[in-house]
């Protein structure tokens, strides 16, 4: 063989070879990502003491966040979690400079990088699509009240997130984070494992840097299992707390807004910014007296101290890795001053049954009424609008049916004895004979349990893959839960969450800041390959 036909050969093996086993979208990612790493991991109190120092602008931050979606996002390992960028947010951050250079007060999220699920509306160049192709050119009229927020405190909107389309209602079965317009996110520890949902994209874009915070939607897990799959931290307040208008909604009864961000110190200072009485959701009428603008005060290091936590028993055992860091979570908790009290959950009626009566009911009432809200242009009108838009769409049904949409579309309206009885028997035995019942016998300050399993791999065949999870009680009853990063299985975050009664916030903030600051199992991802 002469030596030019074998030095060919070998040069094809070796390109075999590298293609098999050489991870070089990593490895070119990595390249990219060190020319803007110093702003990895950099929190909110961090950034605006930059800004007192005069070492950073508004847009120049805006700028660095915007360079990273598009190297780590769009590009590099193509994470996918942004459906749309602001075009405009450079020009607000100019706006911002300016504004600080004439001396005008700051608000309390000034000049942060902020992204938005995109089921939350924006009144700017941002279409709001839920992540359906329904609502590809929706573009609402006003601001969510949320969004408004935002922008009084400060904050710089640069981006929607994916999610899991209508927030994850729509299919017997799915796969989180896969949307029509957006497609399917992914999880940046390793790529083909899943970012869980429904706000997907909030969660990976908080992971990967790609934001400060983001605020992401729950009905049921929407929050604390993305930040459990990312690595994150992420509270769902009790419902009222945050104003839901201008939401695409799921629940009346359920649904609520929450930051997500990479401490809990993040987490507190926008929720505080985020709070108020919203006329139009009379759900906040009920945070009056309970909510606080600054959260940050309740942040206290020695938090455990005197705390007596419960641990729901049946909560675990789904993983034993997961156990294990469990259990030293709990000696971590015993040795900091508290005490960990184990119990089992009373017998009640079958409250998650019930639970998914009253949202399909609430998801046929709340969708019509905000297609109503878009305008008699708007050429979806209804649910059933949206069912046969689905049917002739090519990308919609690809994956995934809608029989949920189809079965939310057969109830009838709000006065329905059906919805009323399931409504009653949720409540009662997830409040009055559930959370409200085990803490006051057990004279507890808060709930734990392990927030889920690692993530599972991506599957549009199957749909998800959940093992565990322990959203439930908090999500149907109302009330608060904060996920917390509890440790890694392999190269995968898991996180711990702890929940309690109504209006807790101030509590779990406490117990939660307390034990991140004694175990920092925080990591930032490296956006792995699977072997």
């Amino acid at each position: 063989m002469k030596p030019h036909f074998l030095k060919l050969i070998l040069l094809f093996v070796t390109m075999i070879l590298c293609t098999v086993t050489c991870k070089t979208p990593v490895a070119k990612t990595a390249q990219k990502v060190t020319d803007n790493s110093w702003i990895e991991e950099m929190t909110i109190q961090q950034l605006q003491q930059g800004y007192k120092d005069g070492k950073y602008t508004v847009k120049n931050i805006v700028k660095v966040y915007l360079d990273r979606i598009n190297e780590i996002d769009k590009d590099g390992p193509r994470l996918n979690s942004i459906i749309e960028v602001n075009p405009d947010a450079l020009l607000i951050a100019e706006k911002l400079d300016k504004e600080a250079a004439d001396g005008k007060p700051k608000g309390a999220l000034y000049g942060v990088p902020v992204i938005l699920k995109d089921n939350i509306d924006t009144h700017d160049a941002m279409p709001t699509t839920a992540g359906a192709t329904a609502l590809r050119k929706s573009f609402p009229a006003t601001d969510s009240f949320i969004a408004k927020k935002l922008r009084e405190a400060g904050a710089v909107i640069i981006a929607k997130s994916n999610l899991s389309e209508w927030a994850n209602f729509r299919a017997k079965m799915s796969s989180s984070g896969w949307s029509g317009v957006g497609g399917q996110t992914k999880n940046p520890y390793v790529l083909d494992r899943n970012p869980c949902g429904s706000s997907s994209g909030s969660g990976v874009a908080v992971s990967a840097n790609l934001c400060m915070v983001a605020i992401g939607t729950e009905t049921n897990g929407s929050i604390v299992c993305p930040s459990n799959n990312n690595g994150i931290v992420g509270i769902k307040p009790t419902v009222g707390l945050l104003s839901r208008s201008g939401i695409v909604p799921i629940s009346f009864t359920q649904d609520t807004p929450g930051p997500m961000g990479r401490t809990v110190e993040d987490v507190a200072l926008t929720l505080g910014a985020l709070i108020g009485i919203d006329s139009s959701d009379s759900k906040t009428i009920a945070s009056r007296g309970k909510s606080y603008t600054d959260y940050t005060k309740f942040l206290k290091k020695d938090g455990l101290n005197g705390k007596r936590i419960g641990l729901v028993k049946k909560s675990m055992g789904f993983s034993d890795k997961v156990d294990t860091l469990m259990n030293k979570a709990i000696a971590y908790l015993k040795a900091n001053g508290a005490e960990v009290v184990e119990f089992e959950f009373p017998k009640t009626d079958n409250y998650e049954d019930a639970s998914f009566e009253v949202l399909l009911y609430e998801f046929k009432d709340g969708l019509n009424k905000y297609f109503a809200s878009l305008g008699s242009d708007f050429p979806v009108k209804n649910i059933k609008d949206l069912i046969e838009f689905n049917k002739s769409d090519s990308i919609e049904l690809k994956y995934f049916d809608q029989s949920l949409l189809e079965q939310a579309d057969k109830k009838g309206d709000l006065n329905s004895s059906g919805y009323k009885k399931a409504l009653s028997t949720m409540l009662k035995a997830t409040r009055e004979d559930g959370i409200d019942k085990v803490m006051i016998t057990y004279k507890l300050d808060a709930i734990m349990a392990p927030t889920g399993s690692p993530a599972w791999k991506t599957d549009l065949i199957l749909g998800d893959h959940f093992v565990g999870g322990s959203s439930s009680l908090a999500a149907i009853s109302g009330y608060p839960a904060i996920a917390v990063p509890l440790g890694f299985v392999d190269n995968l975050p898991v996180d711990i969450t702890f929940f309690g009664k109504a209006w807790s916030e101030p509590l779990l903030l406490e117990i939660a800041f307390s034990y991140e600051q004694g175990t920092k199992h925080r990591k930032a991802p490296k956006y792995s390959i699977s072997d």
